[in-house]
């Protein structure tokens, strides 16, 4: 028996991804571009994937 797969599109470099199932909130690591994206919604086993704005550490430097 195979494990159920998602599909989605990075936003950013476009690269069709597979993973396996997911929820609404969770994020993922694009494997071409390393972006962190968010599944905003699963529908069809489809994912829409946003990108997560990652908030860089200011060390007062």
């Amino acid at each position: 028996m195979s494990t159920p797969t998602l599909t989605g599109v990075c936003p950013e470099c476009e690269t069709d991804l597979a993973t396996p199932p997911m929820l609404q909130g969770e994020t993922l690591s694009c494997p071409e571009c390393m972006l962190t994206l968010r599944v905003e919604d699963v529908q069809e086993g489809r994912l829409s994937l946003r990108m997560v704005q990652v908030q860089l550490r200011d060390w007062g430097q």
